[in-house]
């Protein structure tokens, strides 16, 4: 109960501190958000999108899951792409996964873990489909930090491929996905040079016009 209390504490004197630095700052928040960016990240605790980027409430618009997955039948996943682009106007969505990531370290191992593995199976499946390079890599946390940048790409790759991404492209709005992955170790991003901004450069077998 203490937990939660101290939330409530804590939301007050932030509150107090915002109001002191900048008084019309809840008056603009009142007013419709205005994000530049929509990322795509992971759950995790130690991974907070706003805090790593230096962005303000109102600047980034957010959609979190175990392993930072896009899977083209989670309508939770879809409908904040589509608010994002659709109503926010984002330029640039980024998929941010992170070196450590637990669930990717699950879908390395063969141990069940419940529901959740049902989940994990779209990053078994990356696993999968590079096995071969993955198998080359001695080193367990090597194995598994490669994992985490593959994960990235393969999720640039799902969001691309949805309709809602590609119905801003054929509509003519400038709109880029990016891949980065960030390290728990030393609060750093890197940037995984992938960055997508037309149907052109999707495979053709995905491209919906």
């Amino acid at each position: 109960m203490k937990a939660l209390t101290d939330c409530f504490e804590a939301n007050r004197a932030w509150a107090t501190r915002m109001r002191a630095a900048d008084p019309d700052f809840f008056d603009r928040q009142s007013d419709q958000q205005h994000p530049d960016l929509l990322w795509i990240g992971c759950s995790d605790s130690r991974l907070p999108p706003n805090l790593i980027i230096g962005k303000q409430p109102g600047e980034l618009f957010v959609h979190r899951n175990v392993g930072n997955v896009v899977v083209h039948t989670d309508m939770n996943c879809l409908s904040v792409l589509q608010f994002g682009i659709e109503v926010l106007h984002v330029p640039d969505i980024v998929v941010c996964g992170h070196y450590g990531c637990g669930g990717v370290r699950a879908a390395l191992q063969s141990r069940p873990m419940g529901l959740i593995d049902n989940w994990l199976r779209h990053i078994r499946d990356v696993r999968a489909m590079h096995h071969t390079e993955l198998d080359a890599i001695d080193d367990d946390e090597m194995r598994l930090d490669r994992l985490c940048e593959l994960n990235v790409v393969a999720q640039v790759a799902n969001v691309c491929h949805t309709t809602i991404v590609q119905d801003a492209w054929r509509a003519g709005r400038e709109l880029t996905v990016h891949g980065w992955v960030y390290s728990v170790s030393d609060g750093l991003l890197r940037d995984l040079a992938i960055s997508v901004e037309c149907a052109e450069q999707v495979p053709s077998i995905y491209r919906m016009f």
